[in-house]
């Protein structure tokens, strides 16, 4: 099973692809979406919508998961935070994809094995876990830690059925 990982942001969304296959997890791919920061904010969610529609169309993905909203000190940022994330939400569902979403304190536990693990931390684990990948900055290892978060919760709901 193919699954797309996805940090949202407005300014840059990480993306992360795993392949699961029991518990086996490998690496197939990861980078970043960028929108232009002058740009208007509806042509910078276009594009963001655009450029995730054309890479869930390049690598067929079976689901997506992605990380829900935390809320910032300035309610504009999480404003636009939560926009992105409706973008990516919808391009996601519009390919027919599950989406599942995961909070940020469990995404880390899941990877690091604590919820108040720091970015470093995260991204060294996903470098452990996904051995050999070359990780495309924080942005595209917190999407792969939220890949591996739902390959993990998939794999724990097929072990209780």
């Amino acid at each position: 099973m193919i699954l797309l990982g996805l940090d949202p942001g407005l300014g840059t969304t990480g993306w992360g692809l795993i392949c699961a296959e029991g518990n086996r997890l490998s690496h197939l791919a990861n980078g970043r979406l960028k929108t232009d920061s002058a740009a208007p904010l509806p042509s910078r969610l276009a594009h963001l919508d655009a450029m995730l529609a054309a890479l869930i169309a390049d690598h067929h993905p079976d689901a997506a998961a992605v990380e829900e909203v935390f809320v910032n000190a300035n309610p504009q940022s999480t404003l636009k935070l939560g926009q992105a994330r409706g973008v990516v939400i919808c391009a996601a569902a519009r390919a027919g994809l599950a989406v599942g979403e995961y909070a940020a304190r469990l995404v880390k536990k899941s990877v690091v094995g604590t919820g108040n693990a720091e970015k470093a931390q995260v991204h060294a684990m996903v470098a452990r876990l996904l051995p050999g990948a070359k990780i495309d900055g924080a942005d595209a290892a917190d999407a792969l830690a939220v890949a591996i978060c739902h390959a993990h919760h998939l794999a724990s709901a097929r072990a209780i059925r």
